[in-house]
């Protein structure tokens, strides 16, 4: 199975591509999407559209796992993120019709066990859990591949998270 996971955002949107099979995860791909911050909100939010687009035709996956929305003190971001967030999923379900939605701490949870772990910890469980030299970088990627493991540790309970 070839899951594909977003940590949205409205500047850089990360994506992760993992290929599960047998209780093994694979690493595909990773990246992210960027918009130019002197750009209008509009064209930022069709720019997304296409690269999710994009990404999703390359992987073609059989799922797409979301983190959902975390509000930050910072109203104006979190409003961005919801706008992104917004394009990705019309666009996945449009695009795949197979969406799941996890949150910050069940991430956390399902990488580490402990679900107030920090930022390092997580992307040190996504190095060891892939199998790679480095931390994927940007963040945001590593970010997207915690989704796509959290998704592929816990797909056979599916129904649970899906939209």
């Amino acid at each position: 199975m070839i899951i594909l996971g977003f940590d949205p955002g409205l500047a850089t949107l990360g994506y992760g591509a993992v290929k599960s099979e047998r209780g093994r995860t694979e690493l595909l791909d990773y990246g992210v999407v960027l918009t130019p911050k002197n750009e209008n909100l509009a064209v930022r939010l069709a720019m997304l559209e296409e690269g999710i687009r994009e990404v999703i035709e390359k992987f073609a996956p059989d799922e797409i796992a979301v983190e959902e929305l975390f509000f930050a003190k910072n109203v104006t971001t979190g409003i961005n993120v919801a706008h992104a967030r917004g394009v990705l999923l019309l666009t996945a379900i449009k695009q795949c019709g197979r969406i799941y939605e996890y949150t910050p701490m069940q991430i956390k949870q399902a990488l580490t066990g402990y679900g107030k772990a920090d930022k390092h910890q997580i992307q040190q469980m996504v190095k060891t859990y892939l199998r790679l030299k480095n931390i994927p970088r940007p963040d945001d990627a590593a970010d997207a591949l915690a989704v796509a493991l959290t998704h592929a540790q816990t797909n056979k309970l599916g129904g649970l998270f899906s939209i």
